[in-house]
């Protein structure tokens, strides 16, 4: 290596070290309002029907996948 690379190099990255990034503002609080029942019932019964039902499809039809026609 030269004597020149590591200045060369660190006038590349010199600017991008001097970059602010923006942090995010994230606040926990508790929910304005409790969740029902019924809500919940909805959005775990969205996750069954979205996420376990399409794989439940497949593995039940997995031999007459693997058969060649």
């Amino acid at each position: 290596m030269s004597v020149l690379t590591p200045l060369l190099l660190r006038g590349l990255t010199g600017s991008a070290r001097r970059l602010m990034v923006p942090r995010a503002q994230v606040h926990s609080k508790p929910p304005r309002e409790q969740l029902g029942v019924g809500e919940i019932a909805i959005g775990l019964t969205s996750c069954f029907i979205c996420c376990l039902l399409p794989a439940g499809w497949v593995l039940s039809h997995l031999e007459s996948y693997k058969k060649r026609d």
